[in-house]
C-alpha cells in the first residue's frame, strides 16, 4: 500500500494511537503465545496505515476512526492466529493418534491393506494407494501430485470409495 505525504503524515502523528489501542483492548499480551508485544504493534501499523488510507478529510475526527480500524486488525490477526492453532493442535492430535496406531499394528495394517489392494481395481486401488501415503505424512494435495498430477478432491474421492471397501469387507481381511 502506498501512502501520499498526507496520509504518512497521519501515520507519523497517530503512531501513539497504536499503543493505546493495544493497552485499551488487549488483554496478556504475554499468555497469547503466538503474538509478542512487537508482533501486534506492527499489526496495529498496518492498521494505522489503512486508516489513513481510506480517510476521508472533513469527515470526523482521525483518531476515532483509526482507532476502530487499528482495534479491527489487531483482533482479525489474533482471532486467525487462534483458528490456526487450534487447527495445528487438532492435526497433531489426529498425527499422533494415527502413529500410535501404525506403530502398534503396522504390520497387520500392511497386510490388510496389501489384500485389499489386490481385491480392488480402479479408484478403490488408488484410494488404497493414498491412505498409505496419509499415513507416511503427504497431504492429499502432495498425494494427488505423486499419483499423476490430480487434485486434492479426487484424492478425497478416492479415500472415501477405499474407505467404504475396506468397511464392507472388514470381515473378510481380520
Amino acid at each position: 500500500m502506498k501512502l501520499n505525504d498526507d496520509q504518512r503524515t497521519l501515520v507519523e502523528r497517530n503512531t501513539g494511537l497504536v499503543g493505546k489501542v493495544i493497552k485499551d483492548k488487549v488483554r496478556y499480551i504475554s499468555g497469547i503465545g503466538v503474538f509478542t508485544y512487537q508482533d501486534i504493534f506492527q499489526i496495529g501499523c498496518v492498521g494505522l496505515c489503512k486508516a489513513a488510507a481510506a480517510y476521508c478529510q472533513g469527515a470526523g475526527k482521525f483518531s476515532t476512526y483509526a482507532y476502530v480500524i487499528i482495534r479491527n486488525e489487531i483482533f482479525s490477526a489474533l482471532a486467525k492466529a487462534t483458528t490456526c492453532k487450534k487447527h495445528e493442535a487438532a492435526l497433531n492430535i489426529k498425527r499422533h493418534s494415527l502413529d500410535v496406531t501404525l506403530n502398534d499394528n503396522a504390520g497387520e495394517i500392511q497386510q490388510i491393506l496389501d489384500l485389499a489392494l489386490a481385491q480392488a481395481s480402479g479408484v478403490t486401488a488408488k484410494g488404497i494407494t493414498a491412505i498409505r501415503l496419509l499415513a507416511e505424512g503427504y497431504t492429499y494435495r502432495e498425494i494427488g501430485e505423486r499419483m499423476g498430477g490430480y487434485n486434492a478432491n479426487n484424492v478425497t474421492a478416492w479415500v472415501s470409495r477405499a474407505r467404504k471397501f475396506l468397511k464392507s469387507r472388514q470381515a473378510g481381511f481380520i
